[in-house]
């Protein structure tokens, strides 16, 4: 009797010594302590050392995001004359093409597998993150279906790389110093630095639902005016 009461014993605190360290694994979990799987993966769901990482790179079997890798194409870094040389492209002239890029992926994703709960675009300049562009779904199966049928897509003269991405959070993903203006890695960082959208195109695709292509009228009986915006030859061929 006492025999069994001392195996129960050890037994019992062989549980609680498990159930700590499992707490604790569970804890450090994508974080800088944990020595197996990628922090960086975790939170920004790309990592500058690619496969020769030396931790694990848990990609996600299902997610509500998706990432379109190296899809946005900053015309400020790409633009060159026809002997080479780099063209200089205003600022103005690059929010334009930046608002005619994220409406028409937003609208099309939106209208094809789902509503659109947040889409980000990474302004970066590292070749893991630059012009990456996470999109959010409602549900997990438009994702899934995104991902799927995206893959075998092109946008704009390039092939579209669509995997699911463990990023729901982009609070934890963002370089908070970059939003304040005061980070000193530039393009250069390792966490995402999100271009933002212009305020009426905000207001015009987060305002509808996933359906509605026509905005409402208003309480005349018109329709809103919509915006007038330049769409350059190379956006118009640019769906999916």
């Amino acid at each position: 009797m006492l025999l069994n009461n001392g195996n129960d014993i050890n037994s019992r605190q062989s549980w609680r010594v498990w159930v700590k360290m499992a707490e604790y694994l569970a804890s450090i979990f994508g974080t800088e302590k944990d020595k197996v799987n990628c922090s960086f993966y975790f939170k920004i769901g790309a990592c500058r050392h690619g496969d020769r990482c030396s931790r694990l790179h848990n990609k996600p079997t299902f997610s509500q995001t998706i990432v379109l890798l190296n899809l946005y194409r900053n015309p400020q870094n790409t633009a060159q004359t026809a002997d080479g040389s780099h063209c200089h492209v205003s600022d103005v002239e690059v929010q334009e093409h930046y608002d005619n890029f994220f409406e028409e992926v937003f609208t099309e994703l939106q209208e094809k597998y789902g509503e659109i709960e947040e889409m980000n675009v990474c302004d970066n300049l590292g070749d893991h993150l630059v012009g990456n562009v996470y999109v959010k779904f409602r549900r997990e199966e438009d994702a899934e279906r995104a991902v799927v049928e995206l893959n075998n897509r092109w946008f704009n003269g390039q092939a579209v790389h669509a995997e699911l991405s463990p990023v729901t959070d982009f609070r934890e993903s963002c370089c908070r110093q970059y939003e304040m203006g005061e980070c000193t890695r530039g393009g250069f960082c390792n966490f995402m630095h999100l271009r933002p959208i212009s305020r009426d195109l905000r207001r015009q695709l987060y305002g509808r639902g996933p359906r509605r292509r026509s905005p409402p009228r208003s309480h005349t009986g018109h329709r809103p005016r919509e915006r007038n915006r330049r769409r350059s030859p190379d956006h118009r061929h640019g769906r999916f």
